[in-house]
């Protein structure tokens, strides 16, 4: 039995890599964090990074035991295959209890024989490889069903590292506005300042309150949402202390050639499994076509004649006619169903392509953004927010352009954030489509301009 795990064994290396640290030499092209987000908070408990997660749910969840009971099955079922046809015990009796001549048993005829059924054309073969291949179709079935399920602990321990940042991003905007209402109310105080512009200051900071409220009850649903997948209740009461993802959401290095990556498709389990359809369809077919040529019985006993207390031979042998007209049906069935996986594989290849190259592009293009953002734009408004908080604090700035500044810079940061996290999920639909880890930065570290 050939049973193919490799691709399963991949994408849990390449997924416990994802939001690792970077290698030493691909931290050439990290790029300094205190320009994306704020950092997480100083009394945050230590978070669970994605390997940690992946090996909860590898212990405890109940689809990645699945493979094991259909496995089973089906080697039962290439058991039952690859046996032959079985023998049949005969026995007959003739002209009992009748009248006359044959009343009783003294003109009683008895016979007993054994016959069996002889195959032809090579039927138990094709059966048998048919079962095989049933058997053999299980090991990509298994491997994407595992890729689907570390994949979906991949994106959810992802979406807990978003809203643990987008919570910091808010943090972070909540000490702005508070700074803001504290440099009013001194102006206020010393009237230099009208009482509305403290009263829009504690506003606005009140606000950022709430929403940061808001997302910091959130990430409770979110850690409990990742649990799941290793059987935690969700009746259960809410934890204490909420579950934290451990992970660098803005870690994004560069990937492999796109002609490396569309090479590593050929092995994916879904074109797999489109090459176990075609080639169960040809055993198929060969199954049917063995159904052209008729199977012959024969038999082969002994008789009693009660009346002459005489013993004799028995030979049968029969053979059923017109088979080949019979097979036909099937074998032209067998034909349609072998054109039609081949017409559905060369379809799911291109689509595989194109889902490749969308997702290369996506992360290209959002990486980039992410790059963008923090060399270019983030530096410059933070340094623009910091000149108008000196400018406010001196009387020469108004307080709605300061204000608009630190509204500018957060709804950066949330741009950024969201870059991010679609560069890492398309990194993640990624190494799901060709179960391989992608990152060349090890290797070919992109240098920092």
């Amino acid at each position: 039995m050939r049973i193919r795990t490799a691709t399963a064994v991949a994408l849990w290396a390449c997924l416990c890599a994802l939001p690792r640290p970077l290698p030493a030499a691909a931290a050439q092209d990290a790029l300094p964090m205190n320009l994306g987000a704020p950092a997480p908070l100083p009394d945050s408990p230590p978070g669970l990074s994605l390997q940690q997660a992946i090996e909860r749910v590898v212990e405890h969840h109940p689809d990645l035991r699945l493979y094991v009971g259909e496995a089973a099955e089906r080697s039962a079922e290439l058991d039952a295959a690859a046996q032959a046809p079985a023998w049949r015990l005969q026995a007959e009796a003739e002209n009992l209890l009748g009248t006359g001549s044959v009343s009783g048993v003294r003109s009683a005829e008895l016979s007993l024989g054994l016959s069996r059924v002889l195959e032809r054309g090579g039927k138990r073969d094709a059966r048998r490889a048919l079962a095989a291949l049933r058997l053999d179709a299980l090991g990509p079935i298994a491997a994407a069903r595992r890729l689907d399920l570390l994949s979906d602990v991949a994106r959810r321990h992802l979406d807990l590292l978003r809203a643990q940042a987008s919570a910091d991003i808010q943090a972070a905007e909540l000490q702005q506005r508070q700074r803001a209402a504290a440099a009013a109310g001194r102006r206020a105080r010393a009237g230099a300042a009208p009482q509305a512009v403290l009263l829009a200051a504690e506003a606005q900071a009140a606000r950022a309150q709430i929403e940061l409220a808001q997302t910091q009850r959130s990430l409770s649903a979110q850690g409990r949402r990742l649990a799941l997948l290793w059987g935690e209740d969700p009746l259960a009461a809410p934890p204490d202390t909420p579950l934290r993802a451990a992970g660098d959401l803005f870690a994004l290095p560069a990937l492999v050639e796109l002609a490396t990556l569309r090479e590593l498709l050929e092995n994916t389990p879904e074109l797999e499994q489109f090459a176990d359809r075609r080639r169960l369809a040809e055993a198929r077919l060969r199954l049917a076509d063995t159904e052209a040529r008729p199977d012959f019985e024969f038999s082969v006993g002994m008789r009693r004649l009660q009346a002459e207390h005489d013993t004799g031979l028995m030979l049968g042998f029969s053979l059923p006619l017109g088979s080949r007209s019979r097979a036909e049906p099937g074998l032209r069935a067998a034909q349609a169903a072998l054109s039609g996986v081949e017409v559905a594989s060369e379809s799911g290849r291109l689509q595989l392509q194109s889902t490749l190259l969308e997702l290369h592009a996506g992360y290209t293009e959002n990486r980039q953004r992410v790059r963008d953002y923090r060399r270019e734009l983030l530096p410059r408004l933070q340094r623009a927010e910091a000149a108008a908080e000196s400018a406010y604090r001196a009387g020469a700035l108004d307080a709605l352009s300061w204000s608009q500044l630190q509204a500018e810079t957060t709804a950066t940061r949330h741009e950024m954030l969201q870059a991010a996290y679609a560069a890492q999920l398309a990194l993640i639909g990624l190494q799901r489509l060709t179960a391989e880890p992608l990152l060349a930065a090890a290797a070919q570290p992109e240098s920092t301009p």
